[in-house]
Formats: C-alpha cells, structure tokens, sequence
C-alpha cells in the first residue's frame, strides 16, 4: 500500500501541481471520443467518462463490467508484480518470509487487494447502492477547479436516478476490502491499522481521480514534446 501510495504521488502531483497553476482552460471534453483505457499506458482507465451530459445511468451488469475489466487488465497484473516486490523488500509482513515462496505470497495478496477493492467499489456496493462507479471528468475551468472537482468526486458521486449524493459505495466499499484482507495478512490485525490502510486506499483513489482529470491534459503535452523531439 505504501508503495502504491508513493507511485501514484511521484507520477501525480508534480504534473497536477503543473496543470493547476499554469493551464487555465482545457478544451471541451467530446463525450463521442473513446476514452484511453490505460493512463500512462499501464494504470487501467476503465471507469472514466469525458463529461456527465447527457447522463445515461449503467446497469448492474455494465458495473461489474467495468470493474471486472480493471481488475483484470494486464496493467494491474504489472502494477501487482511491482507492489509485491516492493513490499518483499521492505520485508513489510514478515510471516509471508523471504524467496520465492514468500514472494508469491507477496503477489497473491497485492493483487487480491486490487480484486477485491475493484469489485467492492465498482460493482457490489455501486450495484447495491444504485451508485454510479464512473469518474465523469470535468475537462473544462481552472486547473485548481478541475484538481477539487477529481479530488471530491471520493466523497460525492452521482446517483443511478441522477442525483449527486455521499460515495458511500467508495468509503464503504475500501472499508470492506480493508476488513477482508486481515483474512490474508496475518500481521498488524488491528484497529489503527485498518484505519490507516483505508486513509492510504482514499488517498491513491483521490490521486487516481486527478490523473484520470488530467490524463488528456498530459497526453496532448508528452505528444507534441514527442513530436517537437523528432522534428
């Protein structure tokens, strides 16, 4: 989780920090434009959609399939590869041990965390809920609006009957995924350390939200500097 948190930040807030100072206005989202499915083409960008209007509600069915195809996307396999490892090297549950074995323990239960926190505030809660599991990117204002707007999009989500309401299928959702993995990480089964498991889990799901706002953002810059860089 550590890890994860610090990957998301590296790749986040120097760029976010960026955009939100400098870039004022971004151009109007299309919402017939298909959506990048992975965000530096590895994190999975399944759930995104460019603008909230028109508004078209999921079924229970396309919930669990979006976080289906999160969950099991080649780049949340990668970024369970990585996580695992960091987390062998830190040697962060010590009753997993070290070689092999303890790796492939490492990695069953990273990439369970990414299952299961997937299907919990993707699909069950949001199915249960009649929550939408989406992130609708504003795409257009200030930079510091559109960082607030993916920022709060954790605590406030859009209903199936198309109302804004509380993210309980998010915050509900992590809490459940952080209850289930004390079954699989027999270390530090406490109280604090769920709490502070959940407070980390919000955190890269807010840093997510930003990345997948500003995704477009970066993409349009790494082209044209590509391109500058080959003319």
């Amino acid at each position: 989780m550590l890890f994860r948190d610090r990957v998301f930040l590296a790749v986040l807030f120097p760029v976010a920090s960026t955009l939100a100072l400098g870039q004022q206005t971004s151009p109007t989202p299309n919402p017939d434009q298909p959506e990048d499915k992975r965000i530096f083409w590895i994190i999975p960008n399944y759930r995104t959609s460019p603008s909230l209007h028109p508004y078209e509600p999921l079924t229970a069915e396309e919930k669990f399939k979006i976080a289906t195809e999160d969950s099991f996307d080649r780049g949340t396999a990668a970024l369970a590869v990585l996580f695992a490892a960091e987390a062998q090297l830190t040697n962060a549950t010590p009753a997993f041990g070290q070689g092999v074995k303890g790796y492939a323990r490492y990695l069953g239960t990273s990439y369970a965390d990414f299952v299961i926190g997937d299907m919990m505030t993707e699909a069950v809660f949001p199915a249960v809920l009649h929550q939408d599991p989406r992130y609708f990117r504003r795409g257009t204002g200030s930079g510091w609006s559109r960082l607030a707007s993916a920022a709060g999009q954790i605590f406030w989500t859009h209903a199936d009957s198309d109302h804004a309401q509380f993210n309980f299928s998010e915050i509900i959702g992590n809490s459940t995924a952080v209850a289930i993995s004390t079954a699989y990480y027999p270390d530090n089964r406490t109280a604090t350390n769920a709490i502070s498991k959940l407070g980390v889990q919000l955190g890269v799901d807010m840093a997510s939200n930003v990345l997948k706002e500003f995704w477009p953002d970066i993409n349009r810059k790494l082209s044209r500097d590509h391109r500058a860089g080959t003319e």
